[in-house]
Protein backbone atom coordinates (compact mmCIF):
# COMPACT_ATOMS: atom_id res chain seq x y z
CA UNK A 1 0.00 0.00 0.00
CA UNK A 2 1.26 3.10 -0.99
CA UNK A 3 0.98 5.80 1.90
CA UNK A 4 0.88 9.42 0.24
CA UNK A 5 0.41 13.06 2.76
CA UNK A 6 -0.87 15.27 -0.23
CA UNK A 7 -3.57 14.87 -2.91
CA UNK A 8 -0.44 15.99 -5.31
CA UNK A 9 1.02 13.02 -4.28
CA UNK A 10 -1.79 10.81 -4.15
CA UNK A 11 -2.98 11.99 -8.14
CA UNK A 12 0.44 11.20 -9.15
CA UNK A 13 0.29 7.28 -8.37
CA UNK A 14 -3.90 6.74 -7.71
CA UNK A 15 -5.67 6.96 -11.41
CA UNK A 16 -9.48 6.48 -11.33
CA UNK A 17 -9.23 6.82 -7.45
CA UNK A 18 -12.35 4.58 -5.82
CA UNK A 19 -12.05 6.74 -2.45
CA UNK A 20 -13.20 6.06 1.43
CA UNK A 21 -13.00 8.70 3.59
CA UNK A 22 -13.52 8.34 6.73
CA UNK A 23 -11.58 8.40 10.58
CA UNK A 24 -11.43 4.52 10.53
CA UNK A 25 -9.92 4.76 14.68
CA UNK A 26 -10.52 0.80 15.35
CA UNK A 27 -10.80 -0.12 11.46
CA UNK A 28 -13.92 -2.06 12.68
CA UNK A 29 -16.13 -3.92 10.64
CA UNK A 30 -18.59 -1.02 9.68
CA UNK A 31 -15.35 0.64 8.75
CA UNK A 32 -14.22 -2.41 6.77
CA UNK A 33 -17.37 -2.47 4.76
CA UNK A 34 -16.67 1.29 3.38
CA UNK A 35 -13.08 0.46 2.60
CA UNK A 36 -13.87 -2.89 1.34
CA UNK A 37 -16.41 -1.05 -0.99
CA UNK A 38 -14.03 1.38 -2.32
CA UNK A 39 -11.56 -1.81 -3.12
CA UNK A 40 -14.48 -4.23 -4.80
CA UNK A 41 -15.55 -1.36 -7.13
CA UNK A 42 -12.29 -0.33 -8.08
CA UNK A 43 -11.08 -4.18 -9.09
CA UNK A 44 -13.95 -4.23 -10.81
CA UNK A 45 -13.22 -0.43 -12.81
CA UNK A 46 -9.66 -1.33 -13.34
CA UNK A 47 -9.30 1.70 -10.81
CA UNK A 48 -7.24 2.33 -8.25
CA UNK A 49 -8.56 1.86 -4.26
CA UNK A 50 -7.85 4.79 -2.01
CA UNK A 51 -8.59 5.19 1.85
CA UNK A 52 -8.53 8.95 2.65
CA UNK A 53 -8.04 9.21 7.01
CA UNK A 54 -6.81 12.08 8.88
CA UNK A 55 -3.79 12.82 11.91
CA UNK A 56 -4.91 13.75 14.15
CA UNK A 57 -7.73 12.67 15.32
CA UNK A 58 -10.20 15.78 14.36
CA UNK A 59 -11.92 15.96 18.01
CA UNK A 60 -8.02 16.73 19.25
CA UNK A 61 -8.14 19.81 16.97
CA UNK A 62 -11.86 20.82 17.65
CA UNK A 63 -12.68 19.81 21.19
CA UNK A 64 -9.48 18.41 22.64
CA UNK A 65 -11.28 18.11 26.03
CA UNK A 66 -13.89 15.97 24.69
CA UNK A 67 -11.58 13.89 22.10
CA UNK A 68 -11.19 10.01 22.38
CA UNK A 69 -8.85 7.99 23.91
CA UNK A 70 -7.63 6.16 20.71
CA UNK A 71 -8.08 2.64 19.87
CA UNK A 72 -5.39 2.85 17.17
CA UNK A 73 -2.60 4.96 16.65
CA UNK A 74 -2.34 6.50 12.68
CA UNK A 75 1.16 3.70 12.46
CA UNK A 76 -1.50 0.76 13.67
CA UNK A 77 -4.65 2.06 11.57
CA UNK A 78 -2.40 1.91 8.39
CA UNK A 79 -1.00 -1.28 9.20
CA UNK A 80 -4.66 -2.27 9.66
CA UNK A 81 -5.72 -0.41 6.50
CA UNK A 82 -3.09 -2.04 4.27
CA UNK A 83 -4.53 -5.62 5.32
CA UNK A 84 -7.64 -4.51 3.82
CA UNK A 85 -5.49 -4.83 0.32
CA UNK A 86 -5.70 -1.41 -1.00
CA UNK A 87 -4.17 0.39 -3.33
CA UNK A 88 -3.20 3.39 -1.64
CA UNK A 89 -3.90 5.60 1.59
CA UNK A 90 -3.93 9.42 1.51
CA UNK A 91 -3.07 10.44 5.66
CA UNK A 92 -4.20 14.19 5.86
CA UNK A 93 -2.65 16.56 8.60
CA UNK A 94 -6.37 17.80 10.64
CA UNK A 95 -5.04 21.17 12.25
CA UNK A 96 -7.29 24.59 12.74
CA UNK A 97 -6.93 25.52 9.34
CA UNK A 98 -8.47 22.74 7.68
CA UNK A 99 -11.54 22.37 9.85
CA UNK A 100 -12.59 25.63 9.14
CA UNK A 101 -12.83 24.71 4.98
CA UNK A 102 -16.13 24.42 3.57
CA UNK A 103 -17.52 21.06 2.86
CA UNK A 104 -18.26 21.91 -0.87
CA UNK A 105 -14.37 22.74 -1.66
CA UNK A 106 -13.26 19.85 0.27
CA UNK A 107 -15.18 17.99 -2.35
CA UNK A 108 -14.39 20.35 -5.08
CA UNK A 109 -10.12 19.80 -4.21
CA UNK A 110 -11.07 16.27 -3.80
CA UNK A 111 -12.48 16.20 -7.45
CA UNK A 112 -10.24 18.11 -9.20
CA UNK A 113 -7.09 16.67 -8.19
CA UNK A 114 -8.21 13.40 -8.38
CA UNK A 115 -9.49 13.80 -11.95
CA UNK A 116 -11.36 11.55 -13.03
CA UNK A 117 -12.16 10.46 -9.44
CA UNK A 118 -14.74 7.77 -9.95
CA UNK A 119 -15.94 7.17 -6.75
CA UNK A 120 -16.44 8.32 -2.83
CA UNK A 121 -17.86 5.79 -0.34
CA UNK A 122 -18.59 6.87 3.06
CA UNK A 123 -20.68 5.42 6.14
CA UNK A 124 -23.93 7.25 6.59
CA UNK A 125 -22.69 9.05 10.34
CA UNK A 126 -20.06 10.47 8.49
CA UNK A 127 -19.32 14.20 8.80
CA UNK A 128 -17.21 16.88 7.29
CA UNK A 129 -15.96 20.85 6.46
CA UNK A 130 -16.63 23.61 8.77
CA UNK A 131 -19.03 22.88 11.50
CA UNK A 132 -19.02 19.74 10.53
CA UNK A 133 -21.71 20.93 7.94
CA UNK A 134 -20.78 18.27 4.96
CA UNK A 135 -22.38 14.58 5.14
CA UNK A 136 -23.52 12.11 2.54
CA UNK A 137 -26.35 13.88 1.15
CA UNK A 138 -24.25 16.73 0.38
CA UNK A 139 -21.86 14.54 -1.64
CA UNK A 140 -24.46 13.01 -3.24
CA UNK A 141 -25.64 16.46 -4.58
CA UNK A 142 -22.26 17.54 -5.70
CA UNK A 143 -21.94 13.96 -7.36
CA UNK A 144 -23.50 14.98 -10.89
CA UNK A 145 -21.00 17.76 -11.26
CA UNK A 146 -17.51 16.20 -11.18
CA UNK A 147 -18.71 12.80 -12.40
CA UNK A 148 -17.73 10.69 -9.70
CA UNK A 149 -20.59 8.01 -7.99
CA UNK A 150 -21.24 8.81 -4.27
CA UNK A 151 -21.75 5.46 -2.26
CA UNK A 152 -23.49 5.65 1.38
CA UNK A 153 -22.99 2.55 3.30
CA UNK A 154 -25.10 1.74 6.18
CA UNK A 155 -23.94 1.17 9.90
CA UNK A 156 -23.27 -2.86 10.28
CA UNK A 157 -25.59 -3.57 13.57
CA UNK A 158 -24.14 -6.43 15.57
CA UNK A 159 -26.71 -7.78 18.31
CA UNK A 160 -29.04 -4.88 18.43
CA UNK A 161 -26.23 -2.65 19.17
CA UNK A 162 -24.50 -0.51 16.28
CA UNK A 163 -20.57 -1.07 15.91
CA UNK A 164 -18.45 2.30 16.30
CA UNK A 165 -15.52 3.20 17.72
CA UNK A 166 -17.11 4.77 20.81
CA UNK A 167 -18.78 1.26 21.44
CA UNK A 168 -15.66 -0.61 21.39
CA UNK A 169 -14.01 1.54 23.28
CA UNK A 170 -16.17 1.38 25.91
CA UNK A 171 -16.38 -2.78 25.98
CA UNK A 172 -12.59 -2.94 25.71
CA UNK A 173 -12.13 -0.46 29.05
CA UNK A 174 -14.92 -2.99 30.44
CA UNK A 175 -13.01 -5.68 29.77
CA UNK A 176 -15.66 -7.32 27.19
CA UNK A 177 -12.83 -8.15 25.09
CA UNK A 178 -15.16 -10.73 23.16
CA UNK A 179 -17.61 -8.18 22.52
CA UNK A 180 -15.12 -5.96 21.34
CA UNK A 181 -13.31 -8.45 19.01
CA UNK A 182 -16.76 -9.29 17.31
CA UNK A 183 -17.08 -5.28 16.44
CA UNK A 184 -13.57 -5.58 15.41
CA UNK A 185 -13.50 -8.57 13.01
CA UNK A 186 -10.25 -9.70 15.01
CA UNK A 187 -8.80 -9.35 18.48
CA UNK A 188 -8.58 -6.64 20.01
CA UNK A 189 -4.53 -5.18 19.85
CA UNK A 190 -2.24 -2.69 20.89
CA UNK A 191 0.54 -1.88 18.82
CA UNK A 192 3.61 -0.68 21.01
CA UNK A 193 7.46 -0.28 20.70
CA UNK A 194 9.61 -2.44 23.23
CA UNK A 195 11.29 0.18 25.47
CA UNK A 196 13.94 -1.12 28.31
CA UNK A 197 12.23 -2.31 31.87
CA UNK A 198 13.75 -3.14 35.19
CA UNK A 199 14.18 -6.54 34.48
CA UNK A 200 11.90 -8.20 37.59
CA UNK A 201 10.48 -10.56 34.87
CA UNK A 202 13.97 -11.82 33.97
CA UNK A 203 14.91 -11.82 37.83
CA UNK A 204 12.07 -14.40 38.44
CA UNK A 205 12.87 -16.42 35.55
CA UNK A 206 9.98 -15.25 33.44
CA UNK A 207 11.71 -12.50 30.80
CA UNK A 208 8.92 -9.71 29.70
CA UNK A 209 9.09 -7.00 27.27
CA UNK A 210 7.62 -3.37 28.59
CA UNK A 211 5.85 -1.76 25.57
CA UNK A 212 5.06 1.40 25.27
CA UNK A 213 1.82 1.80 23.55
CA UNK A 214 0.92 3.74 20.31
CA UNK A 215 -2.52 3.41 21.14
CA UNK A 216 -4.26 4.99 24.54
CA UNK A 217 -7.43 2.42 25.03
CA UNK A 218 -6.17 -0.81 27.55
CA UNK A 219 -8.22 -3.22 28.77
CA UNK A 220 -8.28 -3.17 33.06
CA UNK A 221 -5.72 -4.25 34.44
CA UNK A 222 -5.03 -7.97 34.77
CA UNK A 223 -2.94 -10.58 32.88
CA UNK A 224 -4.18 -11.95 29.80
CA UNK A 225 -3.01 -14.77 27.08
CA UNK A 226 -2.05 -12.85 24.00
CA UNK A 227 -0.72 -13.52 20.60
CA UNK A 228 2.07 -10.84 19.59
CA UNK A 229 3.46 -9.81 15.93
CA UNK A 230 7.12 -8.91 15.65
CA UNK A 231 7.81 -8.80 12.14
CA UNK A 232 6.40 -11.65 10.04
CA UNK A 233 6.80 -14.15 13.73
CA UNK A 234 3.77 -15.22 15.50
CA UNK A 235 4.52 -15.72 19.27
CA UNK A 236 1.96 -16.81 22.24
CA UNK A 237 2.41 -14.68 25.27
CA UNK A 238 1.16 -13.78 28.62
CA UNK A 239 0.61 -9.97 29.35
CA UNK A 240 0.28 -8.07 32.40
CA UNK A 241 -1.24 -5.16 32.57
CA UNK A 242 -1.26 -2.73 36.01
CA UNK A 243 0.94 -1.58 38.55
CA UNK A 244 2.73 -4.51 40.08
CA UNK A 245 1.73 -4.28 43.77
CA UNK A 246 4.45 -6.61 44.75
CA UNK A 247 6.95 -4.83 44.65
CA UNK A 248 6.75 -2.17 46.86
CA UNK A 249 9.92 -0.66 46.72
CA UNK A 250 9.18 1.55 43.21
CA UNK A 251 6.36 4.52 42.45
CA UNK A 252 3.19 2.66 41.46
CA UNK A 253 3.19 3.46 36.99
CA UNK A 254 1.46 1.64 35.04
CA UNK A 255 2.83 -0.92 32.52
CA UNK A 256 2.47 -3.03 29.99
CA UNK A 257 4.54 -6.22 29.70
CA UNK A 258 4.65 -9.34 27.61
CA UNK A 259 6.55 -12.68 28.09
CA UNK A 260 6.51 -14.19 24.89
CA UNK A 261 6.54 -18.09 25.12
CA UNK A 262 9.63 -20.30 24.00
CA UNK A 263 11.39 -17.06 22.51
CA UNK A 264 14.68 -15.49 23.57
CA UNK A 265 15.57 -12.36 21.64
CA UNK A 266 16.48 -8.83 21.92
CA UNK A 267 13.77 -6.95 20.72
CA UNK A 268 14.26 -3.55 22.25
CA UNK A 269 12.77 -0.38 19.81
CA UNK A 270 10.90 -3.06 17.95
CA UNK A 271 7.17 -2.78 17.41
CA UNK A 272 4.82 -5.58 18.71
CA UNK A 273 1.49 -5.83 17.95
CA UNK A 274 -0.02 -7.48 20.88
CA UNK A 275 -3.22 -9.51 20.42
CA UNK A 276 -5.53 -9.72 23.66
CA UNK A 277 -7.10 -13.34 23.55
CA UNK A 278 -8.72 -13.76 27.08
CA UNK A 279 -8.27 -12.48 30.30
CA UNK A 280 -7.07 -15.22 32.85
CA UNK A 281 -6.93 -13.40 36.05
CA UNK A 282 -6.93 -9.63 37.92
CA UNK A 283 -3.97 -8.08 39.02
CA UNK A 284 -3.19 -9.43 42.72
CA UNK A 285 -0.37 -8.49 45.65
CA UNK A 286 1.67 -11.31 46.29
CA UNK A 287 3.20 -12.52 49.63
CA UNK A 288 6.42 -13.08 48.30
CA UNK A 289 8.28 -12.92 44.78
CA UNK A 290 8.46 -16.45 44.86
CA UNK A 291 4.77 -16.64 45.58
CA UNK A 292 4.59 -14.59 42.55
CA UNK A 293 7.13 -16.72 40.37
CA UNK A 294 4.45 -19.34 41.42
CA UNK A 295 1.54 -18.03 40.20
CA UNK A 296 3.35 -16.69 36.59
CA UNK A 297 4.28 -20.47 36.03
CA UNK A 298 0.94 -21.44 36.40
CA UNK A 299 -0.60 -18.26 34.23
CA UNK A 300 2.04 -19.54 31.71
CA UNK A 301 0.35 -23.47 31.27
CA UNK A 302 -2.88 -21.76 31.91
CA UNK A 303 -2.15 -19.93 28.32
CA UNK A 304 -0.22 -22.69 26.50
CA UNK A 305 -3.36 -24.79 27.18
CA UNK A 306 -5.89 -21.61 25.66
CA UNK A 307 -3.60 -20.80 22.58
CA UNK A 308 -3.94 -24.75 21.71
CA UNK A 309 -7.43 -24.44 21.69
CA UNK A 310 -9.26 -23.87 18.35
CA UNK A 311 -9.98 -20.44 19.61
CA UNK A 312 -6.60 -19.45 21.19
CA UNK A 313 -5.55 -19.72 17.01
CA UNK A 314 -8.47 -17.64 15.64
Amino acid sequence: MHVVRTFEELARTAPHACLAIGVFDGVHLGHQRVIGQARDDARKSGGTSVVLTFDPHPMRVLQPDRAPQLLTSTEHKLALIENLGVDACLVLTFDRAFSLQPPEQFIDTVARTMNPLQEICVGTRFRFGHKRAGDVRLIETLAPKYGFVAREIKPVVLEHEMISSTAIRQHVLGGRLDRAAAMLGRPFSVLGTVEPGDHRGRELGFPTANLNPHNEVLPPDGVYVARAVIGRELRGGVVNIGVRPTFADRAPARILEIHLLDFDRDVYDQDVDVQFLQKLRDEKKFASAEVLKTQIAGDIQAARAILKTPGGNR
